[in-house]
């Protein structure tokens, strides 16, 4: 290693080539550096986001890429002018970070247009779990190109590599077949859009409901109505039924209410008065059904129904509608003095003086004539 000890009077010729290979890598750096700062001034007055992101996710990698081609050029020099076999071992090495910098710029462009159009759709309150799905298929993309490609320059042949993965995926398909059913119901929930982030969703097949917190590749975060998080197994939705409440267009108004049997000949009218009421509601929903009907002889009662369907979806102002709606048929029952059936039973008692007797030895009374119940 006598290039390690070189003498005043005999400079190796290396040196000086090595020295400013640095120089020019230093130099160019700087120049870079100068280039992107004016790049960035010119690219935040702009409105177009993808030039931004582009410049962000590139200029560290740009800077490192300038090191490894200048160092990798100084090591180069030095190898040919000693020989020694370190430097060529560190320029084996080169292809594969000029791999790893790509791969950066890629994956680090991803990353900022995913959160720049997050942030968008929270503003038009647009598709999250889209933009998720297609973010993290790239970036998968990108790493597993990337790592091919590396594997191929180190010297390894694809198509072991390939042959190798396909028994390899057999075998793992087998002894990890839930963690692959959770992939694929992840998956299937990014393309057929059942819910997505940020909706309510509830199953009559299992004990869920709640909130879309988080649409993960194994596992979907809900968040119940009594604030407890609940993980869910993505490969479960793919075996029961999904409501999506939050995708209705209407809510519906569905109640029974009965009037005393003494005033029959008044349900005709009041039922009238309560089908034009609905008709001219501005909250009820003029498109949809609207019924109005005597349907049953109850015990105690004459049952009538409404049926409508609300113009809004939120919860607590239909509730706010439905409570105007019933206090507004009290009062129309009241206007034709009817009233509200409630459960009575009623027993009519012979006129005969024995049965008049015998009722009053079971009561106790010395004047009863009729008992109601």
């Amino acid at each position: 290693m006598d290039f390690l000890s070189p003498t005043s009077a005999n400079i190796p010729d290396w040196l000086p080539l090595a020295v400013i290979a640095l120089c020019l890598t230093a130099f160019t750096r700087y120049l870079v550096g100068k280039l992107f700062g004016k790049l960035t001034t010119k690219v935040k007055a702009t409105q177009n986001f993808w030039d931004n992101a582009l410049l962000a996710a590139s200029q560290k990698p740009v800077y490192l890429f300038i090191w490894v081609v200048g160092l990798s050029w100084t090591a180069e020099e030095i190898w040919e002018g000693t020989g020694n076999t370190l430097f060529q071992r560190l320029l084996s090495f080169r292809d594969l970070l000029v791999i790893v910098l790509f791969c950066w710029v890629f994956v680090s462009f991803i990353n900022a247009l995913e959160h720049r159009y997050l942030q968008v759709e929270r503003k038009k309150k647009l598709d999250q779990t889209s933009v998720i799905a297609l973010g993290r298929l790239i970036r998968v993309a990108v790493i597993i190109t990337g790592v091919l490609v590396a594997m191929q320059t180190l010297g390894y042949s694809l198509s072991g590599i390939l042959a190798f993965g396909g028994l390899g995926g057999l075998a793992v398909g087998f002894a990890a077949k839930d963690m692959l059913a959770n992939f694929f119901g992840g998956w299937m929930i990014y393309v057929d859009k059942p819910f997505r982030v940020g909706d309510w969703i509830s199953s009559p097949d299992k004990k869920i409901e709640g909130t879309v917190e988080y649409i993960g590749w194994r596992q979907t975060r809900i968040m119940t109505f009594a604030k407890h998080p609940l993980y869910v197994p993505n490969s479960t939705f793919m075996n029961i039924s999904v409501e999506n409440p939050s995708r209705m267009q209407n809510r519906r108004i569905k109640q029974v209410f009965g009037l005393r049997y003494r005033d029959s000949d008044k349900v005709h009218l009041i039922l009238e008065d309560v089908r034009s009421y609905l008709r001219h509601h501005d909250a009820i929903d003029q498109d949809k059904t609207i019924i109005v009907n005597f349907i049953r002889f109850a015990a105690s009662s004459l049952d009538c129904q409404i049926y409508c369907f609300t113009k809004t979806t939120d919860w607590a102002e239909y509730l706010q509608i439905q409570e105007n709606v019933l206090l507004e048929i009290i009062s129309i029952i009241h206007s034709h003095g009817a009233d509200i059936a409630f459960p009575t039973r009623t027993l009519d008692v012979s006129n005969s003086d024995q049965g008049v007797s015998d009722i009053q030895q079971r009561a106790g009374s010395p004047s009863l004539e009729a008992v109601k119940i």
